[in-house]
């Protein structure tokens, strides 16, 4: 099986721009995203789900959620965020290593959740 698209980023086999980095996740702009600023959190591991994410690094998901959600809401003047997390593929995971999507927002800006509404 060929390794996935984020543990080549993570191994820095592919070079991205980083919003955001800790011990165990990182963040960078989404490739194909629904909107401005729209960015990814991801595990420097590879896990499929979050189920499979251990307990014991959830201080640093939680770390880089937060830092990436500041230095996003300042780069884009935005009021507020959304993150979204889907899990196995009725859900629409489409890479199977477990990543966050976050989306900064404003009042009227005609969004809904994650998604154009």
């Amino acid at each position: 099986m060929e390794e996935c698209i984020f543990c080549k980023i993570s191994k820095g086999e592919i070079n991205v721009e980083k919003i955001y980095e800790n011990k165990e996740f990182f963040s960078i702009p989404d490739a194909n995203p629904v909107g401005e600023g729209h960015s990814l959190i991801i595990s420097k591991e590879h896990f499929e789900t979050t189920l499979d994410i251990p307990n014991k690094v959830g201080p640093e998901l939680l770390d880089c959620i937060k830092q990436t959600a500041k230095k996003l809401m300042e780069k884009y003047n935005s009021e507020g965020f959304n993150i979204t997390n889907n899990n196995f593929e009725a859900a629409g995971q489409i890479v199977k290593h477990v990543h966050f999507h976050m989306l900064p927002r404003k009042k009227g800006d005609g969004k809904r959740g994650i998604f154009l509404g």
